[in-house]
């Protein structure tokens, strides 16, 4: 069991041991020696579901990546292809299954859709002349990945269009589980990305929000430079320094992790400081040990403290490797441009700072990730303002781009004003999204999350579980969109008394991506006494600025 899956009002490790006995279930049908076949996107998320013992339970002796031509070698009777619905893969696979009928003793196939069957899939395979070559194909639902005791994302590329569904699936696993908790969601708030496009565009300034920013974290884990962990050994003249990344998992099963994820990077140092206080009196408690129940007891206590102490280790070298990046000149150059824009500061006129960073070829997706939210902050660009811009990124960084800047339109992050009127001062004014005196040390409001900026996405939950968004109706025609309430009673018999002292429940979906600063926010109301909401975090993708436009530009051919 999960135990980090499990620690909220809602047991999200429900969710995860119904589909891993999905799992099991499917691979046992599928009798005898096994070798499966990954859609290499999809082992990530798999990893957060199965480790490589529960499928060696279940007769998988093999895994290969799938890949065009012949698979390797493999003295097993059912090759399995987990796989998401793509044509594109469906070629591949034909390509795999053919050269193992010419290769020799016939295996069983098998294939497995994640996460939804396709018809036009099932055609591609039929007209390559393999469809009845597969024994099984079948389904797995594998749509919301829990990620910690709050968080589930689905991990989809593209946008979302089923929620409904995933939550009669959802209600259905909690109904049917053995400890026969029914956790009853008070509020599900569904928030799509475009009621909120500047938030993501921002740099974040937590530290969870950071190792994001600057290294990627992928499935919950983060790879960094491996220089940074090599132990120190003396007169070795370093070297012999390790070479392939360090890769760490970063959940809330970590204590300290969970301690540190959600505060903004200024309010790291202090506490590791006195972590290493603790754990160092911790460790000088082995003198005072004189009796042998004294010795026995320290002894006892030896692996939970030689953890916490490589885990102090572990993050002090990732904060020395972000205040490397966050204490350099570029670094806090962009930054003060970024709250210029988000406070209201020179969001109509080109950006000398921006035509530097073009002039000097900085990389296009920092360029763009700046004009974007110049363009949003100002609810879009005087005409010659945008024109000027995009002149400048073709010119410097290649035609080829007119594609992206095309995509950046549609998507509403850099359009022209229109009607000359920029309604994004009375937003932020109205809903306090930027706030000048913030306590990044003991924070008393959301905006400490980005040193300034509260995200808009986080203040409309705020404000919809007290007092309500009757308060801010004329605001919300502002933002894009409908927007809507709609209250569903509860059949008799599923109705919950409320314990006095009791939280609300509330499950908040974010369409089309969160990033982890905004999933902060969230955890410090939920943790704020007077709060009254618990939150629960829903997405179809963990992201950033830089992931997010990256998904909208065009490859170069």
């Amino acid at each position: 069991m999960a135990a980090h899956l499990s620690y909220g009002r809602v047991n999200l490790n429900v969710l995860r041991e119904a589909v891993r006995r999905e799992l099991r279930e499917f691979l046992d049908k599928c009798a005898g020696s096994k070798a499966i076949v990954w859609d290499e996107y999809l082992t990530g998320p798999f990893g957060l579901i199965a480790q490589y013992s529960l499928l060696k339970e279940h007769e998988v002796e093999k895994m290969f990546t799938l890949k065009g031509s012949r698979l390797p070698a493999a003295d097993v009777k059912n090759i399995i292809f987990f796989v998401r619905p793509r044509l594109e893969l469906m070629d591949i696979i034909a390509e795999n299954v053919l050269s193992e009928d010419r290769r020799g003793p016939a295996r069983d196939f098998h294939l497995l859709f994640v996460p939804r069957r396709s018809l036009l899939c099932e055609q591609r395979l039929k007209d390559l002349g393999v469809l009845g070559s597969f024994i099984h194909r079948e389904e797995y639902s594998l749509d919301l990945i829990p990620f910690d005791g709050d968080l589930l994302s689905m991990e989809s590329e593209g946008a979302f269009k089923q929620v409904a569904n995933m939550m009669i699936r959802m209600k259905r696993e909690f109904t049917g589980s053995q400890n026969s908790i029914f956790p009853i969601f008070d509020n599900l708030l569904l928030l799509d990305r475009n009621v909120d496009l500047l938030t993501p565009l921002a740099t974040q300034l937590t530290y969870e929000g950071l190792i994001d920013e600057i290294y990627g974290i992928q499935n919950s884990y983060v790879k960094l430079p491996p220089e940074k962990f090599a132990p120190k050994k003396q007169g070795d003249g370093g070297k012999d320094l390790p070479t392939e990344a360090k890769k760490l998992q970063l959940n809330s099963a970590e204590e300290l992790y969970a301690e540190i994820r959600d505060k903004n990077f200024n309010a790291v140092g202090s506490v590791l400081s006195k972590k290493a206080k603790v754990i160092s009196a911790a460790f000088e408690e082995r003198h005072n040990a004189k009796t042998v129940g004294e010795i026995k007891q320290f002894v006892s206590q030896l692996p939970h403290m030689q953890a916490a102490r490589g885990s102090l280790a572990n993050h002090t070298s990732i904060a020395e490797l972000i205040k490397d990046v966050t204490t350099s000149e570029d670094f806090f150059d962009k930054l003060t441009v970024e709250q210029e824009f988000m406070s209201g500061i020179d969001t109509d006129k080109v950006n000398s700072y921006i035509e530097d960073c073009i002039a000097r070829k900085h990389p296009l997706i920092k360029v763009l990730r700046l004009i974007c939210l110049q363009s949003v902050c100002n609810s879009g660009l005087k005409q010659k303002v945008l024109d000027y811009y995009k002149r400048e990124i073709l010119q410097t960084y290649g035609y080829e781009h007119i594609l992206t800047l095309h995509n950046l339109e549609k998507a509403g992050l850099l359009k022209p004003q229109t009607g000359g009127r920029n309604n994004y001062p009375t937003i932020r004014k109205t809903l306090r999204l930027w706030m000048d005196d913030v306590n990044e040390q003991n924070p008393t409001d959301i905006s400490y999350v980005y040193s300034g900026h509260a995200p808009l996405s986080v203040r409309l939950a705020q404000l919809l579980s007290r007092p309500g968004w009757r308060s801010i109706e004329e605001v919300l025609r502002m933002l894009p969109g409908p927007h809507f309430e709609e209250r569903q009673p509860l059949p008799t018999g599923l109705q919950k008394k409320r314990q006095p002292g009791e939280n609300r429940v509330t499950l908040i979906f974010f369409l089309g991506g969160v990033t982890f600063a905004e999933i902060a926010a969230l955890r410090f109301l939920s943790q704020l006494e007077d709060g009254g909401t618990e939150y629960v975090i829903a997405t179809t993708k963990l992201m950033n600025g830089a992931s997010w436009l990256e998904s909208l530009m065009e490859k170069p051919f």
